[in-house]
């Protein structure tokens, strides 16, 4: 789920727009096969056979939308510590995508387990494996699957029904909901640019084809799109299965619940390593919520956590020391791949040293350094504390006094606050598109907009720590009958910087999301505003292990628009904003409320003894 130039760090292979003879790779024998599943169906495979290696070795398997052809240059880099350790690689098309036969689903969900002749990714991984134990010579009869973003979520569902070889699962920047926090949408708000532009590179053909817009800056392409009802008028015209599911799901219905991981959760079945990036553009909500669910039946202990400093799947490029112009101070990838992901995997798949993964590994930004947790978010050792926002453009931990205070602005769905610098590309431009480092950049491109609200606090006098979850609770108004709230919690950095003076200033996003209101009392029934009411939102920030540094500052932007990341809220309520008309865009006064009766602030975690 990535651009193309990043393909091979985040996606394992590349995005290849034609179909090539998979590539071999140094030092092994390849083999490509068509393995059959149970209903018939033929699944493209490649298998990659260490030369000379003793025996009998272990296979490690992935599976991918994305296309093989270029797998090889895996085993030479995201997988270059297992091809030094030994092991058997299996890599395959999932059905329907590039040369393996059958339908493509997007995000197929788990199938009824009443019917026999139902199949699913579950049952094609089960297949699959079931097959290269019988035919892969000196293979170990044991099996570990990896993957990042889709692949990773292919990886969890071979976890709902293992085969029974199946000893270890890293399911790595994994969707968990699609409607409630992952790439399609956030707390019921929907991602326009990513949804439209990954649907349309998915389902145009069965391998990668990216619509072609016709301008280079999108905010604008988006804009003059007008209502998302022209999307099917204009361009797609119903041919694009995901986003005719989009338009007729607009609320959290059975489809998008049946998508979720939520109700398949409900055992351990195989050691897990869930992997997450603190700056990941596309999935971060899924592996955190997925280690939550399986925590609550780990009573083996075998279900970890390791979250970096990483975007979407950087975790797999070859150093990891910086996301866009943020330098974290060491190569925390080399670091997983080298001291985390390979002993975790020979542990269980050779037997292999003793298995000493803490509960969960994190790195905290800021100190940059690795911690660890007997649980995550910490139980012990943080303590909550409020940001209150004041008078003046103040941040605080001190609750508001006073009555009736409030900050307003107007939000205006025909000038809406971009999400990062313009011009925006498309997200999947070759040569580059800013998408995978978006949450890192300065965000004082905003700081002038009359729609974005600023508070923060005085330079600080001591570091403050924080670890785990972050919430916002707001109080708003508005003169229309729907919203959406974005709200980002920044780290501002001094104006005086002598390790690095162009970060002087640097506004850096450490947690934030968006909350669209009409889901305030339920995501399955939308209900509409009371123009005038004032109104308390709960907005989940997720989390975060992060050290504000002294002199350094503590900062909260709220917004109402975050185009086009965010598809523009008419803020006048309908039944579906996918068929919304022209006419139901309208301007809306928004009210921020900073009273001692509504304290809007952000709730955090800060670490005690430090």
């Amino acid at each position: 789920m990535r651009a193309r130039l990043l393909t091979i760090v985040l996606f394992l292979f590349p995005l290849s727009i034609s179909a090539q003879e998979p590539d071999s790779a140094p030092g092994f024998d390849l083999t490509e096969v068509m393995i059959p599943a149970r209903d018939g169906v033929k699944l493209h495979t490649t298998i990659f056979v260490p030369r000379g290696a003793p025996g009998p070795l272990p296979i490690i398997f992935t599976r991918t939308p994305y296309g093989i052809a270029h797998a090889g240059n895996t085993l030479h880099g995201y997988y270059r510590a297992f091809a030094r350790d030994g092991y058997i690689f299996a890599f395959q098309d999932i059905r329907g995508r590039y040369t393996s036969e059958g339908r493509f689903v997007m995000l197929r969900p788990p199938r009824q387990r009443g019917d026999p002749k139902a199949i699913d990714e579950s049952t094609d991984a089960y297949d699959t494996i079931d097959w290269l134990l019988a035919h892969v010579p000196n293979n170990n009869g044991r099996v570990g699957m990896l993957g990042i973003s889709y692949p990773g979520w292919l990886t969890l569902m071979a976890m709902l029904d293992p085969h029974p070889a199946l000893k270890a699962a890293s399911p790595q920047a994994s969707p968990a909901d699609m409607f409630l926090g992952d790439g399609f949408h956030h707390n019921g708000a929907f991602r326009l640019s990513y949804g439209f532009e990954y649907a349309t590179r998915m389902e145009t053909s069965k391998e990668q084809e990216p619509f072609t817009f016709d301008r280079y800056d999108t905010y604008q392409w988006y804009l003059d799109l007008g209502p998302l009802s022209n999307v099917n008028a204009k361009y797609l015209h119903g041919k694009i299965p995901t986003w005719n599911d989009f338009v007729a799901h607009a609320n959290y219905d059975a489809f998008w619940q049946r998508q979720g991981a939520a109700p398949y959760l409900t055992r351990v079945t195989v050691p897990t390593l869930n992997v997450a990036g603190w700056w990941d553009q596309e999935d971060f909500y899924g592996p955190l919520k997925i280690y939550e669910l399986l925590e609550r039946y780990d009573t083996a202990h075998v279900n970890s956590l390791v979250v970096g400093p990483w975007n979407h799947g950087g975790w797999s490029g070859a150093e990891g020391e910086k996301l866009g112009e943020i330098d974290f101070g060491s190569p925390a990838s080399r670091y997983f791949q080298d001291s985390i992901l390979a002993p975790w995997f020979a542990h269980f798949l050779k037997d292999r040293g003793e298995r000493r993964q803490p509960e969960a590994v994190t790195f905290e930004a800021g100190a940059n350094q690795w911690r660890t947790w007997e649980a995550w978010p910490p139980r012990q050792g943080t303590a909550e504390r409020r940001l209150y926002f004041q008078g003046g453009g103040r941040l605080s931990f001190e609750p508001p006094t006073g009555a009736n205070a409030f900050e307003r602005y107007v939000s205006d769905p025909a000038h809406p606050v971009p999400y990062r610098h313009r011009p925006i590309p498309a997200t999947y431009t070759p040569g580059g598109s800013g998408w995978p480092s978006w949450l890192v950049e300065d965000q004082r491109f905003v700081d002038d907009r009359p729609d974005v609200l600023t508070w923060e606090t005085e330079p600080l006098t001591e570091d403050v720590p924080i670890a785990g979850d972050i919430t916002a609770h707001l109080f708003v108004s508005t003169t229309g009958t729907d919203g959406d709230w974005i709200v980002k919690l920044i780290d501002v950095y001094p104006e005086d910087h002598p390790k690095d003076q162009k970060l002087a200033g640097w506004e850096l996003m450490v947690a934030n999301d968006v909350f669209r209101a009409r889901f305030r009392n339920s995501f399955e029934k939308p209900a509409p505003l009371t123009p005038g009411q004032v109104t308390p939102l709960t907005i989940d920030l997720h989390s975060q292990d992060y050290r504000f540094l002294k002199g350094h500052r503590i900062m909260v932007q709220v917004q109402s628009t975050w185009f086009p990341l965010i598809d523009r809220n008419p803020q006048t309520f309908v039944p579906n904003i996918f068929e919304a008309r022209g006419s139901d865009y309208r301007p809306a006064t928004i009210r921020v409320y900073r009273s001692a009766r509504w304290p809007s602030s952000v709730e955090v975690r800060v670490v005690t003894g430090q």
